[in-house]
């Protein structure tokens, strides 16, 4: 008896190296928070298949996230689940879409380094650049001409200096730097919030096919999505952490660019910002970032001399031991690490810390502000604590 194309396909679903973290990311109340708090108690996704429904509800799982890791090992084919991970399979089949898991060796080492980095990324291009030293750049999709100018000829030359220039692809300063690399002769990131099958903006079609020529097209969305406005917030994280810093080169101050800026603190990266006339509205969002503690860049070399000391090979020539650390009070202003100090990891009162720390109420708030703009501290009920 035949088998059909749908069991067929299925099949090489379960069979694939692949198959089973596709499925992974396509569970239901399976994100981010939940992935970490399961980590914790177990130590690899693959152990989620060993264990009976009580223990899995133990874990933390919720009924429907049980039910379909259940039809995984009963290999239905049937399930909602299982069916769209194999739709997803076969478009990459069908596409020519490389598919790059969590569990692969050339998944990218920063990503894994994150709180929320993806379980699966889809590939067009040369996936080796993901192990590439990376700088983003980003900034308004309105940009002045200056502003191009600026995101090309800073694109070049990070280039000449071995750093790959990773960007969104998006109109504006995102185009021009992905632009300026190729035309320097170096090849460039670009992190999307849709199906590397499908051309977005249709303005950057060309641009698209360069890149995936020249360099690499990722995004976590499998074949075949569509851009939406909610996928981009989460390309942002991916940009940021890729790379090593993220250069801003004009934002408003209401910017998806300064999104970016607040995730690479998140993660640890350092920020950059080029300043700007005040005359120009695009750079009002730049001059905030620096008012907050981002370097004020000039020069390439402004951005090299920062980066030097911050990341450190622990095997040379090992690109999967590329990590970023960075003391926690670098870079800060004596109030602000002394707010830092007089903060715990329980949550204080402001009044308690303008007691401690002997500042009156705004300047107490201004280090809070730019503490937590850092990275460092977060609001919590009662008051503020610190993360960092």
């Amino acid at each position: 008896m035949s088998l059909s194309t749908d069991t067929l396909s299925a099949r090489n679903l379960f069979q694939s190296e692949h198959g089973f973290w596709i499925f992974l990311s396509c569970l239901p109340k399976f994100g981010a928070r939940r992935q970490q708090a399961i980590l914790e108690q177990i130590p690899d996704f693959q152990q989620l298949l060993t264990h009976n429904a009580a223990t899995l509800k133990a874990l933390g799982l919720a009924a429907e996230t049980i039910d379909a890791l259940q039809a995984w090992r009963r290999q239905d084919s049937a399930h909602p689940v299982i069916a769209s991970a194999d739709g997803i399979y076969r478009d990459c089949l069908r596409t020519g879409t490389a598919i790059l898991t969590i569990a692969d060796a050339d998944y990218p080492e920063p990503l894994r380094h994150i709180h929320d980095g993806p379980l699966v990324l889809y590939v067009r291009g040369d996936r080796s650049l993901l192990g590439r030293e990376q700088i983003g750049i980003v900034g308004s999709r309105n940009a002045t001409r200056a502003g191009l100018e600026h995101a090309r000829s800073f694109a070049a030359a990070l280039g000449q200096k071995g750093l790959l220039v990773t960007s969104g692809l998006a109109l504006g300063v995102d185009g021009a730097a992905h632009a300026g690399a190729l035309d320097a002769g170096f090849p460039t990131v670009a992190v999307i919030g849709n199906g590397v099958d499908k051309p977005y903006p249709y303005r950057h079609r060309t641009l698209s096919e360069r890149i995936a020529g020249e360099g690499v097209i990722v995004s976590e969305y499998p074949p075949g999505t569509s851009a939406k406005a909610g996928h981009f917030p989460r390309r942002n994280r991916i940009i940021s952490g890729l790379s090593r810093g993220i250069l801003v080169v004009e934002a408003g101050l209401k910017s998806g660019s300064l999104i970016t800026a607040r995730l690479a603190l998140e993660q640890g990266r350092e920020v950059f910002a080029i300043p700007g006339s005040v005359h120009n509205p695009l750079a009002r969002g730049c001059h905030h970032l620096i008012r907050q503690g981002a370097k004020l860049v000039e020069t390439v070399d402004d951005i090299c001399e920062e980066l030097g000391g911050w990341w450190t090979s622990q095997n040379e020539g090992d690109s999967s031991s590329v990590i970023m650390k960075r003391p926690a009070t670098e870079g800060l202003d004596s109030r602000e690490i002394a707010v830092l100090e007089a903060l715990g990891y329980d949550p204080q009162s402001t009044d308690d810390l303008c007691s401690v720390t002997g500042l009156p109420a705004d300047q107490l708030m201004q280090s809070l502000l730019l503490l937590e703009l850092q990275g460092l501290v977060d609001s919590a009920p009662g008051g503020f604590q610190r993360i960092g």
